[in-house]
């Protein structure tokens, strides 16, 4: 199987790409992306064949590889809340328009697509957890553009669950709630708001800087290790006996149901078993924030997300292992252990 993995050096990507190069000899990957850090060390291996290519210049290219592909992940997108309210024209160049294309190319050549739409298409759903088929995807007014994400993301669902129906597109769809792990962000990048909030905290505590509760930090999500991500996501390319196929899938864990400021809580206390950090630790406090003074004027906040993964564990046969501890152990050892 050939399997084309576009945005393979983000952190999905890389840790995907490991994955199948450890445990599947008979899978081959063709991997785009316009960096490599992350995958440096996957270059050698036969099955693996990296091509550096920005797909929102070189549609010719990404054209011919996914004629020459069985199944296409189309991974690369912007991710990051304070893009979304300060560049919103970029999240749709790349997270709708750019995508779109390769929906249709997958269209075109009969290509079987797997799709990472996103636990904010639920936006502020108040169901107790999100049904894939149920639940209302709700998301705020025009002027909150923090809602582009969402937006562009869900079209895409809509577009794609189209085409399903009309041209027998074959799809699968997976929803990441919070996933987390080795890799996720640079934690160098001192700037407020340039990472996701688990890496957002390791930076603070890096560089000495109180942490952030953006409205407080009453907000809950659900925390998920990488590595039930991939294995989920393995599941879903093996496909067995059709299971995943034309399926929307929740991919979290619910028995990691955090408040941020839980997290941040955690997170601090975690942090004082690593000698770099336990003088760091001392001087930072945890403060509330405003999320119009950290975010911009256009972002608004969902309170609660929460998967249900019933489906996901009938039809793959799949169910999260790792607990928040150990994520969080996980990832901070990759981060600070060395």
């Amino acid at each position: 199987m050939n399997i084309l993995i576009i945005g393979a050096g983000g952190f999905i990507g890389s840790h995907l790409s490991e994955e199948i190069l450890a445990r599947r000899k008979d899978w081959r990957i063709t991997a785009v992306d316009i960096a490599s850090e992350k995958i440096e060390r996957l270059m050698e291996d036969k099955n693996f064949d990296f091509i550096r290519s920005d797909i929102l210049k070189d549609f010719d290219l990404i054209e011919e590889r996914v004629k020459n592909c069985d199944v296409i992940f189309p991974l690369a997108a912007i991710a990051n809340p304070l893009i979304y309210v300060q560049n919103p024209l970029k999240v749709f160049e790349l997270d709708f328009e750019a995508n779109l294309r390769i929906v249709k190319l997958a269209v075109k050549y009969g290509k079987r697509i797997i799709f990472p739409s996103t636990s904010e298409v639920y936006g502020m759903c108040d169901d107790d957890e999100f049904l894939e088929e149920d639940s209302n995807c709700v998301t705020g007014p025009i002027c909150r553009q923090r809602w582009i994400y969402s937006c562009s993301k869900q079209m895409l669902d809509r577009v794609i669950y189209a085409y399903g129906i009309r041209d027998n597109l074959h799809y699968t769809l997976f929803r990441p709630f919070n996933w987390i792990g080795p890799r996720l962000d640079d934690i160098r990048n001192e700037n407020n708001g340039s990472s996701r909030v688990v890496t957002q905290f390791l930076s603070n505590i890096l560089h000495g800087k109180n942490i952030n509760l953006v409205d407080g930090g009453s907000q809950v999500r659900c925390f998920t290790y990488i590595s039930d991500g991939i294995s989920a996501l393995v599941k879903i390319i093996e496909n067995k006996d059709n299971c995943a196929d034309k399926q929307i899938f929740n991919i979290g864990n619910p028995r990691n149901e955090y408040s941020i400021r839980e997290l941040a809580h955690k997170i601090v206390e975690l942090a004082k078993k690593y000698d770099k950090l336990k003088n760091l630790v001392k001087k930072i406090e945890i403060v509330a924030a405003n999320s119009a003074d950290y975010y911009g004027k256009s972002y608004q906040d969902v309170s609660k997300r929460v998967p249900s993964i019933k489906k996901a564990e009938r039809l793959l046969g799949w169910r999260p292992l790792i607990a928040m501890d150990e994520l969080l152990s996980k990832t901070m050892d990759f981060y600070f252990a060395n």
